[in-house]
């Protein structure tokens, strides 16, 4: 039934990404390969380092690989699409193809939304209660809210795909994107979008607005336990440790709300593609070096598992 309503479920869709500006197109694809080997790098770096280090056997660092999967997934989700796209060879994508994107980014991008506020828990749990913080954030209860940020995201992720591929496109197969996305879409359905957009909206706001709303909340505990701390010292180290964490908030929440919590009367294509850019390839590649650049635990690491490949050698 969907495919006869739909009726570019045979062809796929075109992916007009920036057809219209060739050079810009030669630029973002040697850039876009750039920004992606660095996240690769980046957050495999984290992952495999948190799983090496006995030292980075803790809750921080168990959800940070976790949000270093999660960005790389999100990631590997667009980038190899774009890049066939910029390349000029392929500009379509089938239907299914189109689907899954859809499905992967949002489930993706939810996790990522529940994951940044279970980061916010355990920062709250290390500065405000640190004398029970090993109790609070138990292994059993760590590897919960991972699956809970899992099951959100994905879940999440399931309902607006389907509401979005229920509409009819009557034949329309031209996406003025670079990727399946959700205003993209919605621009090129035959009917009127309003009570699906209402609907949307609704989804949207909760999984971005309510996580953000209880991160700033959390933070405002944690800024007053550490303006409490009568040592310099501590007080640094403490707003080092959760200042990396809110500018990742800033960076993911910032771009995703305006890119998805704005009236379609207002939606720009051509702002919405950079906007994309920046939060589904720009923010990912930041966050390795925001989580590591002044970290002491993640550069010792690196230098322990270097000297022993070099020992070995």
């Amino acid at each position: 039934m969907m495919e006869q309503k739909n009726g570019s479920s045979f062809t796929g869709f075109i992916l007009l990404g920036f057809s219209d500006r060739p050079q810009l197109e030669i630029v973002l694809f040697v850039v876009l390969i750039i920004f992606y080997l660095f996240t690769l790098l980046g957050n495999t770096t984290i992952i495999v380092l948190s799983f090496l280090d006995p030292n980075l056997h803790t809750p921080m660092y168990f959800f940070l690989s976790n949000l270093s999967f999660l960005d790389l997934c999100f990631t590997t989700s667009i980038v190899p699409q774009f890049l066939v796209n910029l390349s000029g060879a392929d500009k379509s994508i089938s239907f299914a193809g189109c689907v899954a994107q859809l499905f992967l980014s949002l489930g993706l991008g939810g996790t990522e939304c529940v994951l940044l506020v279970v980061m916010s828990i355990d920062r709250y749990a290390a500065v405000c209660r640190p004398l029970h913080y090993t109790v609070i954030m138990h292994p059993r209860l760590c590897v919960l809210m991972i699956l809970v940020s899992w099951i959100f995201g994905l879940s999440n992720s399931l309902v607006q795909t389907v509401l979005i591929f229920r509409l009819p496109l009557c034949g329309r197969n031209k996406l003025d994107h670079f990727l399946c996305e959700i205003p993209a879409l919605l621009k090129i359905a035959c009917v009127d979008t309003s009570n699906i957009e209402a609907e949307l909206y609704f989804a949207s706001f909760v999984t971005l607005v309510l996580p953000l709303i209880f991160i700033v909340f959390s933070y405002g505990w944690i800024v007053r336990a550490i303006l409490r701390i009568k040592s310099a010292a501590g007080q640094r180290k403490a707003f080092g440790t959760c200042g990396s964490h809110f500018i990742v908030v800033s960076l993911f929440f910032g771009t995703a709300i305006y890119a998805y919590l704005q009236p379609s009367s207002n939606y720009s294509q051509d702002r919405g593609k950079f906007t994309t850019l920046f939060y589904g390839i720009f923010t990912p590649t930041m966050n390795p070096l925001i989580y590591t650049l002044r970290n002491k635990d993640v550069t010792g690491a690196m230098r322990k598992v270097l000297r022993k490949d070099r020992d070995s050698r």
